[in-house]
């Protein structure tokens, strides 16, 4: 449980599904910075309201209301009433998803959801019912209401599309600079030099980045450090330590920007964390 001046956030695994995380919060005037997850975020707004930027536009999503975003989309998080907003959430992978996708017996390819914000009911009280089961510890309901909410989520608002990584779609000087980020953590070229590396100039990298990546070269980067921070983090290491393998000039620099996406600090991540690593 994480306490921040009034607002409240809890995030958590059930140890019997741990590519499931949760999450269980208040916020008022906590603000998400532009990221993406590996998986799916599904939210369920129970008071205030939440805004969001999501492909291009802003969101509202009040009382009752599920907000879905599917993996590796571009938004944000913010109140959008001077209250704040109160939400359960949870962060299924890709794998858990299709595997309930798959036991529907629905056609191959990859599971997308094109409305980011809808109304229903039944799945509201499915999705609430396994997160209480998952903070409880209740394996047998958490693992049959999971199911339940993910089968109301996939036959009522799904579809599926040809799937692949989208490194295909990608422009080569992106996907090769993208690569380059990935491998340098730790320092980092310049945007000139990282252009250069990939046969193009600075600013058509940026702009080639953020149309197809939503982010710039920077923001990218950082995305990719918290990502590998979550891994360190689950296999135990402090966080002062995780911050010097993955690049952050120090703990609070890590905290800043680990906090901004995963709505936690890197130590009540890890405090959930215990127990459910991940395979």
């Amino acid at each position: 449980m994480s306490d921040m001046g009034g607002e409240v956030a809890h995030y958590f695994r059930h140890p019997a599904l741990p590519e499931v995380d949760l999450l269980r919060a208040r916020f008022v005037t906590h603000r998400f910075s532009r990221h993406t997850h590996p998986g799916y975020t599904i939210g369920l707004i129970e008071s205030g309201v939440e805004e969001f930027e999501h492909r291009g536009g802003v969101e509202r999503a009040g009382p009752g209301s599920i907000a879905v975003v599917n993996p590796d989309v571009v938004h944000t998080g913010h109140a959008g009433t001077p209250e704040g907003w109160t939400y359960r959430v949870l962060y299924p992978a890709v794998a858990v998803v299709e595997e309930v996708a798959a036991e529907l017996g629905a056609p191959r390819g990859t599971v997308s959801f094109p409305a980011p914000v809808f109304v229903d009911p039944s799945t509201a009280r499915a999705l609430r019912a396994f997160h209480r089961a998952g903070e409880v510890g209740d394996t047998l309901a958490a693992s049959t209401t999971l199911r339940t909410a993910l089968a109301g989520l996939l036959t009522r608002h799904a579809r599926r599309v040809p799937g692949d990584d989208g490194s295909a779609a990608l422009p080569p000087v992106v996907r090769d600079a993208r690569d380059i980020l990935h491998a340098s953590l730790l320092e980092p070229p310049s945007l000139e030099e990282l252009a250069a590396s990939v046969g193009t100039r600075p600013f058509p990298l940026l702009r080639a980045f953020r149309t197809t990546l939503g982010l710039p070269p920077h923001a990218y980067l950082n995305q990719v450090r918290v990502r590998a921070a979550r891994a360190l983090l689950d296999e135990g290491l402090r966080p002062a330590e995780v911050a010097a393998r993955i690049g952050f000039a120090d703990q609070a620099h890590l905290t800043r920007h680990f906090k901004r996406t995963v709505g936690v600090p890197p130590g009540a991540y890890q405090s959930a964390s215990k127990g459910t690593r991940r395979p």
